[in-house]
């Protein structure tokens, strides 16, 4: 360890901190540059079917057709502005969603520590730093233990690097913005911000460019095909028209209509505002997405790889059992306030004193009295040595007290691989005290404890007893040093064994009804913690992962996994001991089979299992700041039920985009099929370019964004999750897009067969047929009839029917659209059309 004596004690002061904030500006890399209005513009109209209807302007226009001009004109204006609102919409949501999940860091600011968003560190800044954090801004060091850097995306080097505050080589004293910290722990002033930062090159480089969804792909693709058919059958369209002697500038216009309202081109744009707000009500409810294609992921998750401290439990860990070679005792009291007490077993009062000392003294960890009206205590570091803290105060230890009285001079800090931690600290008598703490398996050693075998064997025997009941056991020992060892590991031999100490973290009361739910919804929970096998059995009988009959055996370590000795770790579903290593290879093993994975984690060491997940969940209060940037999804409040939630977020997005689907293109394909067969019943030209376009708009326009808003289906979260590898068409959606399809274009004929029998004005009665049919479709599409979670549906449908009947019966739009007013009986057709959709759609509706 290197302490400078001239580490700043109190850091800046929150004035001091806000001026400079004025001064240098917030600490994060300038805003992106915004589009301009008139390029998002212009990208919608490089649209090719945009393009086509163009042209189709120009075309109107040079044959003297100015109505059906004004109502193509019209379509591109509506369809340009639906598309440029929905781009601002979505990008706003992936703003917001951005600003959620900034990281933070602690500061010492009026001589305390507070944990502040990153874009609040100044310059002059006294940022702390430990094991998980990602450096803040460029920072030189003045006080540092065991610091180990990651520097790899800057430099491009694999090994970590040492810092420390005297400095071995030029560079090695100072920290810079966007770096690892894998080890121990340091304080430094901040000396650059911003974009003057490291912060501010890499977060540039780390941007990613704006890119497609995995969904957004396959529909692209699909729409390129359903272009071409459609492109293909109104050529057909066309060359029937000229065969009937039909004008050729009024049956082009008419063919590119057809194909511009056959193909829904507002789709793209309706999955990224699909995907985007279903992100906005996953932040609303606790998730923050940090990649947009997570929403769509999450619809089909089968596998939870769930850690188990704060994720399944409280995490808030509490001393409830201590034992000595002498005595034994019962802790009181819940969370990190000082209500409870001790209760001893024995008399040997002063060995539980000198346990808990020892356990304070090896420790980073402090408590913070309330400062809410919760009156909750809170704790700043490991929960673990919170608890220490916890139950040594509960014995009458005032640890500010004895950090005073016993200097720390030196330490080794705790890591995965050592399983221990020990620091060195002077005693008020002038000598030197080595203490340590670490799990038992790590300090009931020879090579550590200098205790003879049957204290030894006792003491694994007591620990195997308190892990059996699902505690966290640590041991702990000291040894009176005579110098100051050159590296503070030196000291963890010849120890004596004071005690163990016995902690509990409960399970979270939700806990088992959260995993009961993700098994009915076809996702298979699994335990991957880094506790005690027996713990690991304890919390999962309690939750609901094992039986109570379940044997050792259910549990796998990492040891085993990394000797080989488990051939296929899917049919494991609690595991226990595990480094990132078997993490990884865990989740590795069920993607091998094609689960869709998604794993929680917080630390450091879930970091590449986090990257490699399908879906990587952090959690947003205690997690470290590498989980969270190695996250696709941020949990705000650290509760395995909201992962839940997102997924069946998830599955509502992707079910109401199938829904979309349906209705798009059942409605194109009946619009076809008119055009197509109504020749053959003796209607020569079954619609007129400027109705099939009104149609057109009002089916796709306001009801298709109202279709993205539905809740999600009652039964979604009882059925299995969708094969990854399914088809957007797939699982019965083309079929019942060929039926709709066919249910509207016969039923919308037949409406108009009738009025020609009767002598009235049928293609008026086919206009708003064909449009009542495919509204009637929206409504029986629709999972809860008469719910009342998304109104904007019926009201849009109520709009776009009264816009049906303005171009009836407005004179303008009459004369625009070519339409005849019709009487209360010639709406009958078109009403029975509509009901013959809704029906169809009801009874058809399963499966979307």
């Amino acid at each position: 360890m290197t302490v400078a004596a001239c580490a700043p004690a109190h850091g800046l002061t929150a004035t001091e901190a806000a001026r400079r904030l004025a001064e240098h500006g917030p600490n994060e890399v300038t805003a992106d540059h915004r589009v301009p209005l008139w390029a998002r513009i212009a990208a919608q109209l490089r649209d090719p079917l945009i393009t086509v209807l163009l042209s189709a302007v120009a075309l109107t226009l040079a044959i003297g057709d100015h109505p059906d001009a004004v109502v193509i004109a019209l379509v591109i204006v509506v369809n340009t502005t639906v598309g440029v609102v929905q781009e601002v919409r979505a990008e706003s949501a992936v703003a917001a969603l951005s600003r959620l999940s900034a990281p933070a860091a602690r500061v010492l600011r009026d001589g305390e520590q507070r944990k502040v968003p990153s874009a609040g560190i100044v310059p002059g800044d006294v940022v702390a730093l430990a094991e998980g954090d990602i450096v803040p801004a460029d920072a030189r060091l003045v006080e540092s233990a065991a610091l180990l850097v990651d520097e790899s995306m800057l430099t491009g080097e694999s090994l970590p690097v040492t810092k420390a505050v005297e400095a071995a080589a030029p560079g090695d004293d100072t920290v810079r913005a966007g770096t690892i910290v894998l080890r121990g722990r340091a304080l430094a002033v901040v000396t650059a911000t911003g974009a003057e930062s490291a912060l501010g090159q890499i977060a540039a480089l780390l941007r990613p460019r704006p890119e497609p969804t995995p969904l957004q792909r396959r529909l692209a693709g699909l729409g390129r095909v359903l272009a071409a058919v459609a492109v293909g059958l109104c050529a057909v369209v066309f060359v029937l028209g000229l065969l009937r002697h039909q004008p050729p500038g009024e049956m082009g216009v008419t063919a590119i209509s057809l194909a511009v309202a056959a193909v829904p081109e507002s789709l793209p744009a309706v999955v990224t505002l699909a995907l985007a707000l279903g992100a906005r009500r996953m932040a609303a409810r606790h998730a923050v997405v940090r990649r947009l294609p997570a929403v769509e992921t999450l619809g089909s998750v089968s596998v939870l790889a769930t850690d188990k401290t704060g994720t399944l439990t409280e995490g808030r860990m509490v001393v409830e059992r201590l034992w000595t070679p002498h005595s034994a005792a019962v802790v009181t009291g819940l969370g990190y306030g000082p209500a409870g007490g001790i209760r001893l077993d024995g008399t040997a009062d002063a060995e539980v004193k000198g346990l808990l000392t020892t356990a304070a003294l090896c420790n980073d960890a402090a408590l913070r009295p309330p400062t809410g009206g919760d009156g909750q205590w809170g704790a700043l570091g490991d929960p673990t040595e919170a608890a220490l803290l916890t139950a040594a105060g509960k014995a009458g230890l005032d640890h500010e007290r004895l950090r005073v009285a016993y200097a720390r001079v030196a330490e080794a800090p705790f890591d995965s691989l050592r399983k221990r931690m020990s620091t060195v600290h002077h005693t008020p008598g002038g000598g030197l005290l080595a203490c340590l703490k670490g799990a038992p398996e790590a300090v009931l050693d020879p090579a550590v404890l200098a205790e003879p075998p049957e204290l030894l064997e006792q003491a694994r025997n007591a620990a195997a007893r308190l892990a059996a009941e699902g505690y966290r056991v640590l041991a702990v020992a000291e040894r009176h040093l005579d110098h100051l060892p050159e590296a503070p590991e030196e000291a963890e031999h010849g120890l004596r064994l004071l005690g163990l100490t016995a902690l509990a973290d409960p399970p979270k009361p939700t806990a088992a009804a959260t995993l009961a739910t993700c098994r009915r919804a076809g996702i298979l929970p699994v335990l991957v913690t880094g506790d005690h096998p027996a713990t690991a059995r304890a919390l999962a009988v309690r939750v609901g992962l094992l039986s109570p009959s379940a044997g050792p055996e259910a549990v796998v370590s990492g040891h085993a996994i990394a000797a080989g000795e488990v051939a296929d770790l899917t049919r494991t579903r609690v595991f226990a001991r595990t480094d990132p290593r078997q993490k990884l290879d865990i989740i590795q093993a069920w993607r091998g089979r094609g689960a869709v994975t998604a794993m929680t984690g917080d630390g450091v060491n879930d970091g590449p299992a986090l990257r490699q997940a399908d879906i990587g969940v952090a959690m947003g209060r205690r997690g470290t700041e590498v989980a969270r940037q190695a996250a696709d999804l941020v949990l705000a409040d650290d509760e395995l039920a909201t992962v839940v939630g997102a997924v069946a977020e998830g599955r509502r997005v992707y079910d109401n985009i199938r829904r979309f689907l349906v209705y798009g293109l059942a409605g194109g394909a009946a619009e076809i099929l008119v055009m197509l067969a109504g020749p053959l019943f003796g209607l020569a030209l079954p619609l007129r370019a400027g109705q099939i376009l009104w149609i057109n708009l009002l089916t796709h326009g306001l009801t298709g964004v109202a279709m993205g808003a539905e809740p999600l289906s009652p039964g979604a979260m009882a059925r299995p999750p969708r094969p990854p590898r399914q088809h957007i068409l797939g699982a019965g959606v083309w079929q019942r897009v060929l039926l709709f399809g066919l249910v509207v274009a016969s039923a919308s004929l037949g409406a108009a067969l009738w009025a020609r029998g009767g002598e009235g004005p049928w293609q008026s009665v086919l206009f708003v047929a064909l449009l009542a049919a495919q509204l009637g479709v929206v409504l029986g599409l629709r999972e809860r009839l008469l719910t009342r979670a998304n109104p904007f549906l019926p009201v849009a449908v109520l709009a776009s029917a009264a816009l049906g009947a303005a171009a009836l019966y407005l004179p303008f739009l009459r004369e625009v659209l070519e339409t005849v007013p019709l009487s209360w009986g010639d709406l009958a057709a078109p009403a029975v059309a509509g009901l013959l959709g809704f029906a169809t759609a009801r009874l058809r509706k399963q499966g979307i």
